[in-house]
């Protein structure tokens, strides 16, 4: 860990602090309406930085926490938090980190790097995909092409506003909650949108 990285994660709580006051990357959406995806995300794959691919078919019947992430962030320390999220409720709920290289060039490692650094410095258990582009772009991760064009998922255009973004899928594919960086994966708001089981029916049986 570098010395910048150091205090990043000393002032980590400060700097939540600070961005929350200032109303900065606070945005929660919620498909309140539970708008089922026009593409299933289970026909997709992600290549992993140690050469394997998972298809996230074999993650249905779990919840799934997809988050764009990067090295030498203000945000960075949110592995830690990750990682006791995903230790609480390994049972129902995956994690999957993108690492990207989209804002102000804050992860320029190689996956091995990034892989190494999320291991010695957060302990980090949950699956790390190859480094790739997360932003609307043409070389656009397939996975947030997915989870940011309503055309594919049903309801969100919304695209990470920078390092961190999180995207919650339910059981069944669904796209349920997009969480801006600072919105901590330990707020009460993730934990709720992680514990809340399946699909609610509404009182006049629609979904």
């Amino acid at each position: 860990m570098t010395g910048r990285q150091r205090i990043l994660k000393i002032v980590y709580p400060l700097w939540i602090a600070i961005t929350k006051l200032m109303g900065r990357n606070t945005m929660m959406l919620t498909n309140s309406r539970h708008v089922p995806p026009a593409e299933s995300i289970y026909s997709l794959q992600v290549p992993l930085s140690n050469g394997n691919t998972v298809p996230l078919e074999s993650y249905k019947g779990k919840k799934l926490l997809l988050v764009n992430t990067a090295s030498d962030c203000g945000y960075t320390n949110q592995y830690n938090e990750l990682q006791k999220l995903y230790q609480q409720f390994n049972n129902q709920l995956e994690i999957i980190a993108f690492p990207a290289n989209d804002f102000k060039e804050q992860e320029k490692g190689s996956d091995s790097d990034i892989a190494q650094f999320c291991k010695i410095n957060f302990g980090v258990t949950f699956p790390l995909a190859k480094k790739s582009v997360v932003v609307k772009a043409n070389d656009q991760n397939n996975i947030f092409k997915w989870l940011t064009s309503k055309a594919k998922n049903g309801w969100n255009e919304k695209a990470p506003s920078w390092n961190f973004s999180k995207y919650l899928i339910d059981e069944q594919g669904t796209l349920i909650n997009y969480f801006d960086p600072s919105i901590s994966p330990l707020s009460d708001e993730v934990i709720k949108a992680v514990s809340v089981e399946g699909r609610r029916q509404t009182a006049d049986g629609r979904q």
